[in-house]
């Protein structure tokens, strides 16, 4: 984990073989001149150029920043080369130059678990629309896209993304294993055009090719509308998810595409990893667009949206440690609001409202009213906050009693979506009518054993009663006068 300070430095937890809980200064990162004043001592106490960073970028094991001149530094777990040309990952505790990449500009880098993709400039500067693709590192899936799973020790241009290519880079992601590549078409004659590429390990649908093949070479995303401009992208493990400009969310993979990891489960029932896309549902607009999307990113198991502008942020996927950021560690098969401030308009204008009361500072009544509406807003928040995770508990232990499987609004009941009225004898024939013929044994062994359980029940009932009235009938038989 890393960060850059306002003067260039970057800190680091976790630095050279030991680990460290507090920030440590990543050492000779702060007094670094540019990568060509490396190869001469005498030039670089002469004349050293102080550097800022612009970007940085982990891996599993591995680490990259990105300076001010363009140039990329890696540290952690590196693909190297011994002396006879073969592959090999060692470890570096101290940032080292990407020579490979002098003379040209480097903005973007992704890394998996022990692959690396770059998106450098095809001239020396970026002057925007230039970008060609670089990978190198292990290649044991065909995550490098270089048509093979021969793994390099240095950067290789990806060939479909190379200079002559119809197709230009603007974003990139790695999982552990596979990639994911957005382009645009370089063509101004048509209408813009972006496409998502995937290529490496396929074995939980993390390629969005409808098969779980490994793929060595980049090959589009045919789920995706092509009418719609991707603007975010990212990879988890298993899953991987995009973001469009109109507010749409795909997410393909490991567990219909939340990546939710192989032992999570549906409460015992096999949901299925995603092989295609799969368009994320939308609770704030009961449809398919989040309104004003930002960025899509993705942990191990879940993914986080930024919304609404900046304003709203949503989170799906694995729970665990609170990552979904909704004051539970249960996991969520619909985006969930991740509890951040600001969460409607109210807040919004409260905080512009503050902003103005703090420059001018001329009414304390003002920063009161500000403190008292904030308060009540919160205490409103933890309120409704309570009361809707005990109806997500409710709906979701109904749901699964009905329907035998956890509550999801991808895949809400029919009468539901087509009114506002549950009718769940109609929801039962439909349960009759899609059901294979296993299925409808099993309903039937279900219900026979149901049916049989109420019959014990009312024989065991007839039963006391007859008992009860017996013993009444007996008692009356004693009390009564033996002449009688």
């Amino acid at each position: 984990m890393k960060a850059h300070s306002g003067h260039g430095a970057t800190i680091s937890l976790g630095y050279g073989e030991e680990n460290s809980l507090s920030p440590c200064l990543v050492d000779g990162f702060q007094d670094l001149g540019s990568p060509e004043t490396l190869q001469d001592e005498e030039q670089n106490t002469l004349a050293r150029t102080p550097l800022k960073l612009s970007s940085v970028k982990a891996g599993g094991m591995m680490s990259f920043a990105i300076d001010s001149l363009g140039a990329l530094w890696m540290w952690g777990n590196c693909p190297q080369q011994t002396d006879d040309g073969e592959f090999y990952i060692a470890a570096t505790s101290a940032p080292l130059p990407v020579w490979d990449f002098h003379g040209h500009t480097v903005v973007k880098v992704a890394c998996g678990n022990e692959h690396v993709v770059a998106a450098v400039s095809a001239g020396e500067t970026y002057t925007g629309g230039d970008l060609v693709c670089y990978s190198w590192g292990n290649n044991n899936h065909g995550q490098l896209g270089l048509g093979d799973k021969e793994s390099r020790s240095r950067p290789v241009l990806i060939s479909e993304f190379g200079e002559g290519s119809s197709w230009e880079v603007y974003e990139i992601a790695c999982g552990a294993w596979h990639t994911a590549v957005l382009t645009n078409k370089k063509s101004f004659d048509q209408d813009l055009e972006s496409r998502c590429w995937t290529f490496g390990i396929g074995d939980n649908g993390q390629l969005g090719h409808g098969t779980t093949a490994t793929i060595c070479s980049p090959q589009p995303v045919d789920g995706l509308p092509t009418g719609s401009f991707l603007i975010s992208l990212d990879c988890g493990l298993f899953h991987t998810a995009v973001v469009s400009s109109d507010g749409e969310v795909w997410c393909w993979g490991m567990e219909r595409g939340l990546g939710l990891c192989p032992d999570a489960s549906f409460s015992g029932m096999d949901a299925g990893d995603a092989l295609y896309p799969i368009r994320v549902q939308s609770p704030e607009t009961n449809g398919f667009k989040f309104l004003g999307p930002v960025q899509v990113a993705c942990g191990a198991a879940h993914t986080v949206l930024v919304a609404g502008d900046g304003y709203r942020m949503w989170a799906w996927g694995r729970g665990r440690s609170g990552v979904l950021g909704r004051d539970q560690t249960t996991d969520s098969y619909t985006p969930c609001v991740v509890m951040w401030p600001p969460l409607d308009e109210n807040f919004q204008e409260i905080h512009e409202d503050q902003g103005q009361a703090s420059t001018s500072r001329a009414n304390d009544g003002t920063n009161t009213e500000l403190e008292l509406k904030l308060s009540a807003a919160s205490e409103e928040l933890q309120f409704l906050r309570s009361k809707l995770t005990l109806m997500e508990r409710y709906a979701n232990i109904l749901h699964i009693s009905i329907f035998r499987k956890p509550m999801d609004e991808r895949t809400l009941p029919r009468s539901l979506q087509e009114s506002a009225v549950f009718d769940i004898r109609k929801e039962f024939e439909n349960i009759l009518d899609s059901s294979d013929t296993d299925e409808l044994a099993r309903l039937e062994m279900f219900y026979r054993s149901m049916l049989s359980g109420v019959k014990d029940k009312l024989l065991k009932r007839k039963v006391e009663v007859m008992v009860q009235e017996c013993i009444v009938s007996l008692s009356a038989g004693r009390q009564t006068p033996r002449g009688q």
